[in-house]
This record gives C-alpha cells, sequence and structure tokens, in this order.
C-alpha cells in the first residue's frame, strides 16, 4: 500500500471509465479550490495511471468532471489545472489510443506542436510545450476535460466503423465463448 506524502491515508486506484460512459463526453468545470483535497486528487490521479499504465490521465477519466490532468512522458510526473493552448503550430498524424478506449489505437491528426498554460495543483502558473509525444499527451488530456474522445477526431467512416466494433464488443458479438 502507497501513502500519501506526509500523511496515513493510502492512496486510491480508481476505475478508469470507458466508452460510452456519459461523464466523458462532458465539458469540465475549471477547478478553483486548491487544497488538500485537491492534492490528494492529484496522488491518486496519478497512481492511477501509472498502474493502468498510461502517460496521461484526465479527472473525468475516473468520473471527476473538474478540469486537471496528470502526466508522464518520461521526464517525471506534472499536474496541469484550468489549462488551456495558447499557440499551434504545423499538423501531423500519428497513431494514438486511450485507456478509455482500450486496446484501440487509430491515425489521428494533431498539431504538430502545441504551447499549453494553466496552473498547478497549488495554484500556481505553469506552462509546457511540446512536440511528438508530449504535445500529443498535452492535447489527448486537454480533448478529455472538453468532453471529447479521440474517436471525435476520427474521420466519418472510421469513426462509424469503430463505434460498430465497439457496440459489437460491448454486446460480445463475434467473440468464442
Amino acid at each position: 500500500m502507497t501513502l500519501h506524502p506526509g500523511s496515513l491515508l493510502p492512496m486510491a486506484i480508481y476505475p478508469i471509465r470507458t466508452f460510452p460512459d456519459p461523464v466523458l463526453s462532458m465539458t469540465t468545470s475549471a477547478v478553483t479550490v486548491f487544497d488538500d483535497d485537491l492534492a490528494r486528487l492529484v496522488d491518486d490521479m496519478l497512481d492511477t495511471m501509472y498502474d493502468a499504465p498510461g502517460v496521461g490521465l484526465a479527472a473525468p477519466q475516473i468520473g471527476v468532471s473538474k478540469r486537471l490532468f496528470v502526466a508522464d512522458v518520461g521526464e517525471g510526473p506534472f499536474v496541469m489545472v484550468n489549462p488551456s493552448i495558447v499557440d499551434t503550430e504545423g499538423k501531423w498524424k500519428f497513431e494514438e489510443g486511450c485507456l478509455s478506449v482500450p486496446g484501440k489505437y487509430w491515425t489521428i491528426k494533431r498539431f504538430d506542436y502545441v504551447v499549453v498554460e494553466g496552473v498547478d495543483a497549488a495554484g500556481r502558473p505553469v506552462a509546457y510545450d511540446g512536440d511528438e509525444l508530449m504535445g500529443r499527451v498535452l492535447q489527448h488530456e486537454i480533448d478529455h476535460l472538453d468532453g471529447m474522445l479521440l474517436l471525435s477526431r476520427l474521420g466519418q467512416r472510421v469513426k462509424k466503423q469503430a463505434l460498430k466494433e465497439l457496440r459489437e464488443e460491448s454486446l460480445g458479438i463475434g467473440q468464442a465463448f
């Protein structure tokens, strides 16, 4: 069991909400209170993300409709609260997956480079920028905060096929028993 730093409270690993859970399509509300509860939520989200395993996790993915996400692209964990994209450059396509649509990957077109500003869990201003994995994670997690799954970024034909496959899987169609 892992304990919260400076506390006797155990960290929680939350179940990750998956498509078609309605919380994943809701726009989140801004975080306005920066307290121990928020710090605990961030720690729990990091635990959940690492356990999944994933490189990013937005609050809606654990059923919390607040505007924050955690991530770790290999350079250490970070949190962004109330983030927004403030600058972009170029476009590129790359295969992308999501913890909320497990085991599925599609080619997604995104900005090649982004700059994101927000605050950390203590309310201090932070900014992150990046291309490749960092840029994709920033955009992907902000999509979650705006109520968008990567399915929303698919072309009409691919999206229709993806939804058909997800529906069939949820009903157990085509699976061997």
